[in-house]
């Protein structure tokens, strides 16, 4: 049994190599990797962002997944500001006859700029983006139905740090010479 595991697992690994180095040759590049060898990686940018306060719960979770995803480390300068404007909706779905809602649909939005942090101050990029995520809430006691929003609540906050992150890395890949 353990041998035919380690099987499929040299397998999936040859396979893996293999496809990464055809990828490579179709001009396949991961986007944190420098544009050409003179040029500073993607990521070198994203450390230098200093990401404004988000307000609310869903905002303080987001702002704190946005500093782990950016690798912001305390004492490293700052060139870019990054504000952000996130905020949860929710619709009831699934209603019974009762007026009972059986299903809490969460929409998730942010909006975001960077700009420069010079004498004048220039937007350098923004996006906005939109998450979808959802509670069961039939037969739900109150603290677990709570438990499971604040669930909710910090998946999309995370999940929309990693898309704003991406965003920002793409950004600075097209744009080397914006690291300076």
């Amino acid at each position: 049994m353990k041998q035919g595991l380690n099987r499929r697992a040299a397998l999936i690994l040859g396979l893996g190599g293999g496809l990464g180095g055809g990828l490579g040759g179709c001009g396949f590049r991961p986007v944190y990797m420098p544009a050409s060898s003179k040029d500073p990686a993607p990521s070198a940018g994203l450390a230098e962002i200093e990401v404004k306060p988000i307000y609310e719960r869903p905002g303080q979770i987001l702002r704190e997944a946005l500093l782990m995803d950016l690798r912001s480390e305390p004492g490293t300068p700052r060139r870019y500001d990054l504000q952000v404007s996130f905020w949860i909706s929710g619709n009831a779905e699934g209603i019974l006859n009762f007026t009972q809602a059986t299903r809490v649909q969460f929409i998730g939005n942010a909006t975001w700029t960077l700009t420069s942090r010079d004498s004048k101050p220039v937007k350098l990029t923004e996006g906005s983006d939109r998450l979808v995520d959802g509670v069961d809430v039939f037969d739900s006691q109150y603290f677990a139905l709570d438990l499971d929003v604040e669930k909710a609540q910090r998946r999309m906050a995370e999940a929309m740090a990693q898309r704003i992150t991406l965003r920002l890395a793409m950004w600075f890949h097209q744009h080397p010479p914006a690291l300076g």
